[in-house]
Protein backbone atom coordinates (compact mmCIF):
# COMPACT_ATOMS: atom_id res chain seq x y z
CA UNK A 1 0.00 0.00 0.00
CA UNK A 2 3.17 2.34 0.90
CA UNK A 3 4.60 1.91 -2.74
CA UNK A 4 1.17 2.55 -4.58
CA UNK A 5 0.76 5.83 -2.37
CA UNK A 6 4.21 6.99 -3.50
CA UNK A 7 3.38 6.11 -7.01
CA UNK A 8 0.57 7.96 -6.68
CA UNK A 9 1.62 11.21 -5.30
CA UNK A 10 4.63 11.25 -8.04
CA UNK A 11 1.78 10.89 -10.96
CA UNK A 12 0.18 13.81 -9.06
CA UNK A 13 3.19 15.55 -8.29
CA UNK A 14 3.94 14.91 -12.52
CA UNK A 15 0.46 16.96 -13.16
CA UNK A 16 1.44 19.51 -11.06
CA UNK A 17 4.85 19.93 -12.90
CA UNK A 18 2.65 20.04 -16.29
CA UNK A 19 0.60 22.49 -15.09
CA UNK A 20 2.51 24.78 -13.56
CA UNK A 21 4.89 24.54 -16.49
CA UNK A 22 1.97 25.47 -18.84
CA UNK A 23 1.47 28.58 -16.54
CA UNK A 24 5.44 30.01 -17.37
CA UNK A 25 5.61 28.57 -20.81
CA UNK A 26 1.76 28.05 -21.99
CA UNK A 27 1.35 25.42 -24.41
CA UNK A 28 -0.19 26.51 -28.19
CA UNK A 29 -3.13 26.56 -28.78
CA UNK A 30 -6.90 25.48 -26.66
CA UNK A 31 -4.64 23.05 -24.70
CA UNK A 32 -3.24 26.03 -22.62
CA UNK A 33 -6.75 27.35 -22.10
CA UNK A 34 -7.63 23.49 -20.87
CA UNK A 35 -5.01 23.32 -18.62
CA UNK A 36 -5.59 26.73 -17.28
CA UNK A 37 -8.95 25.33 -16.21
CA UNK A 38 -7.92 22.30 -14.89
CA UNK A 39 -5.41 24.14 -12.36
CA UNK A 40 -7.48 26.16 -11.05
CA UNK A 41 -10.29 23.02 -10.55
CA UNK A 42 -7.64 21.11 -9.11
CA UNK A 43 -6.09 23.82 -6.55
CA UNK A 44 -9.96 25.01 -5.63
CA UNK A 45 -10.41 20.87 -5.06
CA UNK A 46 -7.23 20.16 -3.06
CA UNK A 47 -8.05 23.35 -0.74
CA UNK A 48 -11.60 22.22 -0.25
CA UNK A 49 -10.28 18.89 1.10
CA UNK A 50 -7.34 20.38 2.61
CA UNK A 51 -10.00 22.80 4.84
CA UNK A 52 -12.38 20.05 5.26
CA UNK A 53 -9.99 17.56 6.83
CA UNK A 54 -8.33 20.25 8.57
CA UNK A 55 -11.79 21.00 10.07
CA UNK A 56 -13.17 18.17 10.74
CA UNK A 57 -10.04 16.09 12.48
CA UNK A 58 -7.46 19.25 13.18
CA UNK A 59 -7.79 19.39 16.87
CA UNK A 60 -8.00 15.53 17.37
CA UNK A 61 -4.87 14.60 15.40
CA UNK A 62 -1.44 16.35 15.76
CA UNK A 63 -0.17 16.82 12.13
CA UNK A 64 3.30 18.41 11.14
CA UNK A 65 3.22 21.21 8.77
CA UNK A 66 4.21 19.77 6.08
CA UNK A 67 1.33 16.94 5.80
CA UNK A 68 -0.64 19.61 6.25
CA UNK A 69 -0.07 21.22 3.11
CA UNK A 70 0.66 17.66 1.21
CA UNK A 71 -3.28 18.09 1.55
CA UNK A 72 -3.14 21.02 -0.62
CA UNK A 73 -0.69 19.45 -3.16
CA UNK A 74 -1.69 15.57 -3.42
CA UNK A 75 -4.96 15.20 -2.29
CA UNK A 76 -6.73 11.94 -1.63
CA UNK A 77 -3.27 9.99 -1.50
CA UNK A 78 -1.67 12.50 1.31
CA UNK A 79 -4.96 11.59 3.57
CA UNK A 80 -4.96 8.11 3.10
CA UNK A 81 -1.19 8.44 4.10
CA UNK A 82 -2.29 10.75 6.94
CA UNK A 83 -4.58 8.11 7.73
CA UNK A 84 -2.25 4.93 8.24
CA UNK A 85 -0.15 7.09 10.16
CA UNK A 86 -1.81 8.35 12.90
CA UNK A 87 -5.42 6.77 12.61
CA UNK A 88 -4.49 2.90 12.10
Amino acid sequence: MKALLLLAKAAIGFVWFILIFNIFHPFPGNSAIALYIMTAFLFIMHGLQMLIFIGAFGDKITMSRWEKWSILVFGIFALLDIRRKHMM
